[in-house]
């Protein structure tokens, strides 16, 4: 969870202090981001889409570490356009105590955003107990996970 969170404080930190520029002098990488990070969140939909239930319920399978969670941010198409447009509307002067301040705003309305997303998670586990119910879910929120990249592919 505070890889989630702190990775996105991160980036957000980031593209204030410079890779914002980046995008305004080479117009061309943002493209570029944008079908990289679209193809990656359509693979994931795949995967959630097709993915089965464990074969033992008991199972515990194993957690993504920190860094991997403060690295995902990086190819969130969603993540991206959130921190891109953060900083240029509330800290378009780039200055860095106003870059700082958007950061820590995100990051303090984003740890308790995951903390409830995890805790939801793991409630759900019980209504999920069925292989069917299991799939309806899961091709459900690959199904979203697409329809939200509209917005994105609309920018």
């Amino acid at each position: 969870m505070l890889g989630v969170g702190l990775g996105f404080v991160f980036m957000v930190v980031l593209v204030g202090i410079g890779l914002f520029k980046i995008f305004e002098i080479y117009p061309v990488s943002s493209l570029i981001l944008k079908v990289v990070s679209v193809l990656y969140m359509l693979y994931l939909a795949w995967k959630i889409a097709r993915s089965a239930p464990p074969e033992n319920a008991d199972a515990i399978g194993t957690p993504i570490t920190f860094i991997q969670a403060a690295l995902f941010q990086w190819v969130n198409p969603k993540a991206w356009a959130m921190a891109l447009t953060a900083i240029s509307v509330y800290a378009p002067s780039q200055d860095i105590l106003n870059i700082l301040f958007v950061a820590v705003v995100f990051g303090a309305i984003n740890l308790p955003s995951v903390g409830s997303w995890t805790i939801l998670g793991q409630q759900m586990r019980r209504i999920l107990d069925r292989p069917s119910r299991l799939r309806i879910f899961n091709v459900t929120m690959a199904i979203l996970l697409v329809a939200s990249l509209y917005p994105v592919l609309q920018t």
